[in-house]
């Protein structure tokens, strides 16, 4: 296992990645929920972790029309690559002078900052690279990751795969990285759990989670939801 790319005084920023374009339903970004857009309700939600920033890293098309939700939600924007996400990362954490990241993605409005806190802590205690949590419902985690090793990844990355999905180089390559993959705390842990939203059934399950409990829920309710989803009702 490879030592952690450690940086001075440490400067955290949550970085969101998002764009219009998805395959399996488009536009998802700017579907309304929870009286804003899922855009909105995912930062909304990450507004609720501590840290020094608060970044939407998206491509030119998304700063257009994803800018009045970021700035609504206490984000900047930040514009990058299209298909390059690592480089989008790369470019972000450069711009904002970021020592560590909280990678998370606009396909969960259900984020937990319980859960973030928790990865951060680990990482860290640690000193890892990254850290990421296990075990949990789909759709509630982060990444955290160190901006030195992000940076490392987006000079030495050349898989188009690594490249799309940011975090994969590091935890494809341990003997380079210090990686941590961590249980969840037991009160999270249903694995099988799903309230991501990638298709048409995961935002309707969405919007049924905003109408029983409101546009924030907590994560027990959440949870909850879970729980009796996979019980059938």
């Amino acid at each position: 296992m490879g030592p952690a790319f450690v940086t001075g005084g440490e400067r955290t920023g949550v970085v969101v990645q998002m764009r219009l374009d998805s395959s399996r339903l488009p536009g998802k970004a700017l579907l309304p929920i929870g009286g804003t857009c899922l855009a909105g309700m995912v930062m909304r939600r990450l507004r609720g972790i501590d840290a020094d920033e608060y970044v939407l890293a998206t491509d030119a098309a998304g700063a257009s029309a994803l800018g009045e939700a970021a700035r609504d939600a206490g984000f900047s924007v930040f514009a990058g690559p299209k298909d390059d996400v690592l480089a989008r990362y790369a470019m972000a954490i450069e711009a904002f002078s970021l020592s560590r990241v909280v990678r998370a993605t606009g396909d969960n409005p259900f984020v937990s900052a319980t859960l973030a806190e928790a990865a951060l802590s680990v990482a860290r205690e640690a000193g890892a690279d990254y850290v990421g949590l296990v075990g949990m419902p789909v759709g509630m985690g982060v990444e955290a990751v160190l901006a030195g090793a992000l940076l490392k990844a987006a000079r030495e990355a050349r898989d188009a795969f690594d490249r799309e999905h940011v975090c994969p180089y590091l935890y494809r390559n341990p003997g380079l990285f210090s990686v941590l993959r961590p249980e969840c705390p037991e009160g999270y842990f249903l694995p099988g759990g799903r309230v991501t939203v990638d298709t048409r059934a995961d935002f309707d399950r969405a919007l049924a989670i905003v109408s029983e409990y409101g546009a924030a829920p907590s994560d027990e309710e959440v949870l909850s939801w879970v729980r009796a989803e996979r019980k059938g009702g």
